[in-house]
């Protein structure tokens, strides 16, 4: 995906990887790679709701589209290190998950968790929008106009 890796910030790039995750996918992926770490609640997950704004045509002026539910989280490693998370849903577990994931990322575990954690979301997220995108194209009219030949 276009939008998941941006070299100056990578950590908005991992925020916005966990952001994405699917249900559950997040907590698998990291419990398959390392054991949970103990931390501390700075904020337990809390849902909550948060306005979205667009724009018509993603250039014109910004409206307000309506509100969405989001989970959110804070949480300290006993090292000191602080993972955030705001997640789209009801989802108290997958906050807790990306929350401890962006807190790790900031540890020696980093290269550990980016090859069993953010590669793999990466990838199946670009696997389902090619799909997306396949499915799209399948359906794509293309009009066009004939020349007569007459001119």
């Amino acid at each position: 995906m276009k939008d998941t890796f941006d070299e100056n910030n990578p950590r908005k790039a991992w925020m916005g990887l966990l952001a994405k995750a699917p249900d559950g996918r997040v907590a698998k992926l990291l419990d398959a790679a390392i054991q949970r770490p103990a931390f501390t609640w700075l904020r337990a997950p809390e849902v909550g709701s948060t306005m979205v704004r667009a724009r018509m045509g993603g250039t014109g002026a910004p409206f307000n589209l309506g509100e969405i539910t989001v989970t959110r989280c804070a949480l300290m490693l006993e090292a000191g290190e602080i993972g955030h998370a705001y997640i789209q849903g009801r989802r108290k577990a997958d906050a807790e998950a990306a929350a401890l994931v962006d807190a790790l990322m900031q540890t020696q575990a980093a290269k550990l968790l980016r090859a069993s954690v953010l590669e793999p979301l990466e990838a199946e997220m670009t696997a389902a929008k090619a799909v997306r995108a396949s499915k799209a194209a399948a359906t794509k009219v293309d009009f066009f106009t004939m020349v007569r030949g007459e001119d």
